[in-house]
């Protein structure tokens, strides 16, 4: 506690003054955590004094709030792009994150490739000595922690070897497993039964008497998308099901843990890579939804083998045909792709060739680059005009994919075992690197 307040008194973020009365005043309080490593053994005591902003009103007590944080999507292109370089990865732990401003510093001809999350930083350079001088610098400049190597950030297990890094969250697992009492008993090949429809209101099913058990679990088992595509689709169903789910409801809830409990070690591998390309896969399952008979869209994106992206989500609008479907998860996809090779050129860095994008419906192919077809297509006019202006600008390349060879399908539907390994091995997603 002495430690932050010291922190308060270095940075100078408060000043004593007359106690405002047409204003409303924002109580403190204290806040402690243990900060822990991969093994749950605790390596720092925290203590933050932090305003009670949920007794704030926006527009009176403040205008916009702001908080580094990088998206998922980008740590895990920053780990593939590092493991294509081949940095080593540091981290350092910020104290006080929030009383810190802008740090400016220029950037000679080595590259040096950094992320924050709130007060976590991971970075690497093209040398050691630049890793070196950057961590001098910033806990010159900051009050900071080196932790070394990185092999623990945001729950994620990370092992860096020479084959690779390997990433996973085999420790949230177990004790996920432990938190619903699902670490006795079978496992199974699956997340979901191919037999197996969910919708709102199952037959032969009564509500659960336990919904907040439901929603805590659901809630836990998201923070695993991260590093498990695999069970993003069936994660996609039973968060629909929120406000009322059924015991059939729950029962897919337990599926999923029983599977989990069998691949627990399982997770991404960041191989080397030669050459930076950029693909994606995109699908769509048409009316699949029960309930409403809208469609879920799926896609993933690879920096050349390696998996950085993905994504299984209901549309928000019902599909009159399977081309319109296939078209609108098309068009997501293509959104993602864009805001990528956006994230590249912020860094600095250049893809040789436009990103492909994969998908297995001719009709889709045609509607990308075909102008005869618009007369047929006016309902979904915003999607194609859209996609051909990538096409046109050679921003995206879209290419027809056979459909066995489709690897979205386990993002779209419920696969067999034998789809569902075949799946995995392309994602890639394989046991850690000893």
């Amino acid at each position: 506690m002495q430690e932050e307040l010291n922190q308060f008194e270095r940075n100078k973020v408060w000043e004593l003054v007359q106690r405002p009365t047409h204003q409303n005043v924002i109580g403190t309080k204290w806040v402690f955590r243990n900060k822990m490593n991969e093994e749950g053994s605790v390596v720092r005591n925290k203590a933050r004094l932090v305003a009670k902003g949920y007794c704030q009103e926006k527009g009176i007590d403040f205008d916009e709030s702001f908080a580094p944080v990088a998206r998922l999507e980008a740590i895990r292109m920053f780990l593939a792009y590092v493991e294509h370089k081949n940095f080593t990865v540091y981290q350092m732990d910020v104290k006080s994150a929030f009383l810190n401003g802008l740090l400016e510093e220029e950037k000679g001809q080595d590259c040096l490739l950094v992320q924050i999350y709130v007060d976590d930083i991971i970075f690497g350079a093209t040398n050691e000595s630049l890793c070196k001088k950057f961590s001098k610098l910033m806990q010159g400049e900051f009050e900071m922690s080196m932790m070394g190597e990185l092999n623990f950030f945001l729950g994620l297990q990370i092992k860096q070897c020479q084959e690779g890094i390997y990433i996973s969250q085999s420790k949230y697992t177990k004790e996920l497993l432990k938190k619903f009492g699902i670490e006795e008993g079978r496992t199974v090949s699956t997340p979901m039964a191919t037999n197996v429809k969910i919708d709102k209101d199952e037959k032969d099913s009564d509500l659960f008497d336990m919904p907040t058990l439901y929603r805590s679990n659901v809630g836990a088992l998201q923070y695993l998308l991260m590093t498990r595509p695999d069970i993003s689709y069936i994660m996609n169903k039973v968060s629909q099901f929120l406000h009322a789910p059924t015991t059939c409801h729950w029962a897919a809830c337990k599926r999923v843990l029983r599977y989990l409990k069998g691949t627990q070690f399982q997770g991404l591998l960041f191989s080397p890579v030669q050459y930076l390309v950029l693909e994606g896969f995109s699908d769509a399952d048409w009316v699949g939804c029960l309930d409403d008979r809208k469609s879920t869209s799926g896609y993933c994106v690879f920096l050349d083998k390696n998996l950085v992206a993905w994504s299984s989500k209901k549309q928000n609008v019902i599909a009159r045909s399977t081309t319109e479907s296939e078209y609108s998860a098309l068009a997501t996809a293509a959104t993602d792709l864009i805001w990528i090779q956006s994230l590249f050129a912020e860094l600095g860095l250049s893809l040789k060739q436009p990103a492909i994008l994969w998908c297995d419906n001719k009709s889709v192919i045609s509607l990308a680059s075909n102008h005869i077809f618009h007369a047929r297509t006016k309902h979904i006019e915003v999607d194609v005009h859209y996609i051909r202006e990538k096409v046109n600008s050679k921003v995206i390349d879209v290419r027809l994919v056979p459909t066995q060879d489709q690897i979205v399908d386990v993002l779209t539907k419920a696969v067999s075992t034998h789809r569902l390994d075949y799946l995995c091995k392309n994602f890639p997603l394989g046991q850690p690197l000893v």
